[in-house]
């Protein structure tokens, strides 16, 4: 039986600047068809990441593996090169046709005419642009635009595809419209992806995994469930959109269970772990249900608390309500529920969350 070989892998990769560590990443590997988004603040090390990768950042230490065989620093680099296509942030186009556009790193490899048109017309029609293919690149809107970036690295039929920031500069209507769109295009043609974005909802939308970054390193990677829902860390924890990281010392425990004293309230949590140890709990606010009946009510949650309103401010397609509970806390309701509750700042209410609800970071000493 043949060994598996990932499409892409990196080992022991470093990148130095000044005496500067841009760059510290011990493996890393990516399958045929995955999509791999690296995530984290500006300056976190995706586009150092992305740009050494695909060997336009050089030097570098370590090695990168193409389906099993190191790509050397010499003539192999260009032949690893032409199984790519890079995406940026802002759209690099000639200043010509669309058409002409899309078909540039065609002509560039010495395609005939007849696979040059057949590939970009294909492409043209794959991201809705066909009746584009006369219009010059500087009329382009930014989405349009766009759109014509991504036909044209497509019309290469690259092996791995890298996209930095693709959709940043986009509206957002415009830009979730192109996610949905990509996301489709990359269903079908299976190419294996690496794209950096600040943008966790992007992330959540097209990867299959999800690396956390920061300072050049990769705090933590998995799928989008592992990384959203269980943080290794507060950092993580706190850019993958967990609004309520508070802080306790376990009282007591008991039966899986353990009560951690925040604030002078007692929080129930799931977990193993021992008494008088510090732990770090992390509430999504999505899973914190908001009530105005004056008694508690029956329900299943373990955590119930008497709270007001501080703050309400529209978050998508939610309301984000920010509660005094003796401690911080946020919830997310709908438009609906927010009318339906008569939600206002400065309202008394009662908070719930269960315990199997919080995921339990334990404190690092030191």
């Amino acid at each position: 039986m043949a060994e598996h070989v990932p499409i892409l892998e990196a080992k022991n990769l470093k990148v130095e600047r000044g005496g500067a560590i841009l760059l510290d990443v011990p493996s890393l590997s990516v399958e045929k068809g995955e999509i791999l988004a690296l995530i984290g603040p500006n300056g976190a090390g995706k586009t150092t990441l992305l740009q050494t990768l695909s060997h336009l950042l050089r030097p570098f230490k370590g090695e990168i593996l193409f389906k099993g065989k190191k790509v050397e620093a010499n003539h192999s680099v260009l032949d690893f090169r032409r199984n790519l296509a890079m995406v940026f942030q802002e759209p690099l186009l000639f200043d010509t046709t669309v058409f002409n556009n899309v078909a540039s790193g065609l002509k560039i490899r010495g395609m005939n005419r007849g696979e040059i048109r057949e590939r970009v017309m294909e492409q043209l029609d794959r991201f809705g642009i066909g009746h584009l293919r006369e219009r010059s690149a500087k009329t382009l809107s930014g989405g349009e635009a766009q759109r014509t970036s991504l036909a044209r690295a497509f019309a290469l039929r690259p092996e791995i595809l890298f996209l930095d920031e693709p959709f940043a500069a986009l509206d957002p209507p415009t830009r979730q419209s192109l996610i949905e769109d990509l996301e489709h295009i990359l269903c079908q043609t299976r190419t294996a992806t690496i794209f950096a974005t600040h943008d966790r909802t992007e992330a959540l939308s097209l990867s299959d995994r999800i690396a956390v970054m920061n300072s050049g390193i990769i705090l933590q990677i998995g799928t989008p469930d592992e990384v959203m829902n269980h943080p290794m860390d507060e950092f993580v924890a706190s850019f993958v959109g967990v609004e309520t990281i508070v802080t306790g010392k376990v009282m007591k425990k008991g039966g899986g269970t353990f009560v951690a004293s925040v604030l002078g309230n007692d929080i129930e949590a799931v977990g193993d772990v021992t008494v008088g140890e510090t732990v770090i709990l992390c509430i999504r606010p999505e899973h914190v249900t908001i009530s105005t009946q004056p008694q508690r009510e029956t329900t299943s949650a373990r955590n119930v608390f008497s709270g007001k309103i501080l703050k309400i401010a529209p978050f998508g397609p939610y309301q984000k309500i920010q509660l005094d509970c003796r401690f911080p806390l946020v919830a997310y309701v709908t438009n609906h529920s927010l009318e339906e509750l008569s939600l206002t700042e400065g309202k008394e209410v009662r908070a719930s969350f269960k315990a199997t609800a919080i995921h339990v970071v334990r404190k690092r000493e030191g």
